[in-house]
């Protein structure tokens, strides 16, 4: 039923943005992997709303509990099972689009679909649903960690607000500094100021989450429909808001001549490297040992707080008012977010790798 995400290393989730709470089940965690739940803790605090003035300041501590799976601090390679309760629910909020559809929101397909929908927040479309996957995304990160692999993200634009540098010119140890999380300090006090302006006036704007992930050894991905960009973009497109992804050169790509465009070979001791990466560090959907880069788009919170027009369920001419707490752009909390889907594509590829040769 689309609840459920991987091959070997592969999770569930489940609960919705007003109800008791949410969680996720992961299956194929390799036994004997040490949990440090300080730093699940720390993920899920990256990914909270409450956050800073430009976030929907909900207060959710977003505090999970580990239900199965782990016994004395390691994985015992059963399911993980964990659960993050839900505890400033302002379901009234939302009494008064009970029988509207807010414009650009999952409340008419999900009333075709199911005949009957959890108006309360969004209930499933809800971008809370993440909260789970950044829970089982720190886990992912501990397993990619054990074989050296790293994965980062970072805030690249916002509005028509964009970094000109490529990740390789930045300090991306300055990510965490700010409260939108660009890694380039005179360009974050832009964001800033320009989401606070956005709040003020009642209106979103969206942005772009740019993502590295580094250590990443050749030989990850399957032929054809599974190819390691196929998946990526499969996990950064099933992220409430996201419009857009590209690896590597992606549609600026476009631009270039085959003879610019093509990534040489050369060796370096015993590796094979490329002079240029152009491709991402992904070749015939395979991983081929350089980086991995790609960024994901995301559009402007459907939410505002202008009155709108819309129908009911009746088909009805109505008037939607926006409510309750949201945020003003998606972009800040979105990358531990993209970082978890990065985390969870790449450590479930790297388990299929090793079953791929003798």
């Amino acid at each position: 039923m689309g609840n459920s995400f991987g091959k070997l290393f592969k999770i569930s989730t489940f609960g919705e943005s007003h109800g008791e709470g949410l969680g996720v089940i992961i299956d194929g965690c390799p036994a004997g992997l040490e949990i440090d739940e300080a730093f699940i803790r720390n993920e899920m605090q990256r990914r909270k709303p409450g956050q800073s003035k430009i976030t929907t300041q909900r207060k959710e501590e977003d505090e999970f509990r580990i239900l199965s799976g782990v016994f004395e601090g390691k994985s015992t390679g059963t399911p993980i099972g964990m659960v993050i309760m839900n505890t400033d629910q302002k379901s009234k909020d939302y009494g008064h689009i009970a029988d509207k559809y807010r414009p650009s929101h999952a409340d008419y397909t999900y009333q075709e679909k199911y005949g009957i929908r959890d108006y309360r927040g969004g209930g499933r479309s809800s971008a809370r649903e993440t909260s789970a996957r950044v829970a089982a995304g720190a886990i992912a990160k501990m397993l990619l960690k054990h074989f050296g692999i790293s994965i980062q993200a970072y805030v690249s634009q916002v509005g028509d607000l964009k970094l000109d540098k490529t990740y390789q010119e930045l300090d991306l140890e300055q990510t965490e500094q700010n409260i939108i999380r660009c890694p380039d300090p005179e360009m974050a006090e832009k964001m800033i100021d320009f989401i606070d302006d956005i709040r003020k006036s009642r209106d979103t704007v969206g942005g772009v989450v740019a993502c590295v992930a580094k250590g990443v050894p050749a030989g990850l991905g399957e032929p054809v429909f599974d190819r390691l960009n196929a998946e990526l973009g499969k996990a950064m497109l099933s992220i409430n808001a996201v419009k857009g992804f590209e690896y590597g050169s992606g549609f600026e790509g476009v631009k270039m001549r085959g003879s610019e465009h093509n990534d040489a070979f050369y060796t370096e001791g015993e590796r094979v490297r490329t002079r240029t990466n152009h491709s991402g560090g992904i070749q015939g959907g395979i991983s081929n040992g350089e980086d991995i880069y790609f960024k994901v788009a995301f559009k402007p919170v459907a939410t505002i707080m202008i009155d709108q027009e819309s129908v009911n369920e009746a088909g009805e001419s109505v008037t939607v008012s926006g409510k309750g707490r949201h945020d003003p752009c998606v972009v800040p909390r979105a990358v531990p977010i993209v970082e978890a889907m990065g985390a969870l594509v790449l450590a479930d590829y790297l388990l299929l790798s090793r079953s791929n040769k003798l």
